[in-house]
């Protein structure tokens, strides 16, 4: 029996007949590789924009924030499992639908996460220019794994995106994740400069906490041609794994380490460590708490004047 190839991640799943791709969201019918999650939604909610996290893309406001089933990875220590890991039907909806709520209730415009959205590609594709159109702010949470036509294809609609690095090391990529490192820098490299780009990594002990290889991925990041924000969060047991949450001093550690790389560089899950700095005068002009507090004047520090890296930071 005849085979499909899937092109629109580097995992080129080849699939017969009725069957389905890694991402359990893309399947092979009639001949032709199609979207089985199109028009379903598996969660929705108006978040904070900061839970994303997106913390230099208009700090303080509430983003529409949306995802379907399926992801092209199968790490073990997944923190959305739920979704990511299985396929159901989901909640039926339209590009327009979609459109139309996202400038409801406060919020800005749309993001696609929770599980992997550009396994949900044909719905972004779709509904992103629509949001655009009506003025709406386009954001993206993903693992980074897609081929680069596709990419190129949704980046005039993509606003603001936060990638996640799991590792910095193809070894751990393998290992533990199912995909490639590669995959995830060349998409970083696409995005950075044309648009806005914040980093996760999910910093889990004894897999990916050494400071040789959190060191390494902060110079990587600092050598890119445009700023970036990166938060190292604290990794809780999940899914599959029962490794110990990470140690909040050795989180603090390696965040002190990246800074001497990066000037915004932040501590995810936990209470501390989510503050901006001014780079030159050591202000803070962000804080994040029950709210969120701006000290910026059109983008600059109230204090020293030094622009403060972002958008929506007026």
């Amino acid at each position: 029996m005849s085979r499909v190839e899937c092109s629109v991640c580097p995992q080129h799943c080849k699939l017969q007949e009725g069957q389905t791709g890694l991402c359990k969201a893309r399947g092979c019918k009639e001949g032709e590789i199609v979207s089985l999650t199109y028009g379903e939604i598996a969660a929705w909610h108006i978040d904070p924009i900061e839970k994303k996290p997106l913390y230099h893309f208009y700090p303080g406001s509430q983003i529409l924030s949306v995802g379907g089933y399926g992801c092209n990875l199968n790490c073990f220590f997944c923190q959305n499992y739920e979704i990511s890991q299985r396929y159901e039907k989901g909640h039926k909806v339209t590009p327009q639908q979609l459109a139309d709520r996202s400038l409801e209730d406060g919020s800005i415009g749309l993001c696609f996460t929770y599980s992997e959205p550009l396994v949900w590609y044909e719905m972004i594709a779709h509904t992103a220019p629509l949001v655009k159109k009506l003025g709406g702010e386009v954001a993206l949470v993903s693992n980074g794994i897609i081929e680069a036509k596709h990419l190129e294809d949704i980046i005039p609609y993509i606003d603001a995106v936060n990638i996640d690095i799991k590792g910095f090391t193809e070894e751990f990529y393998l290992k533990h994740t199912g995909g490639k490192l590669k995959w995830v820098l060349e998409t970083v490299e696409r995005l950075a400069g044309r648009v806005h780009t914040e980093i996760t990594t999910l910093v889990i002990p004894t897999l990916n906490d050494s400071p040789e290889e959190i060191e390494s991925l902060a110079h990587w990041l600092a050598d890119l041609k445009a700023p970036v924000a990166w938060h190292l969060s604290r990794y809780h047991p999940m899914y599959k794994s029962d490794i110990p949450a990470t140690d909040i001093n050795q989180l603090r550690h390696l965040w002190e380490l990246a800074k001497e790389y990066l000037p915004y560089v932040y501590m995810g899950n936990t209470p501390s460590g989510n503050t901006t700095l001014c780079p030159q005068c050591g202000m803070d002009v962000i804080t994040r708490d029950w709210g969120v507090r701006m000290k910026t004047k059109d983008g600059n520090c109230s204090s020293c004047g030094q622009e403060i890296w972002g958008k929506g930071l007026d």
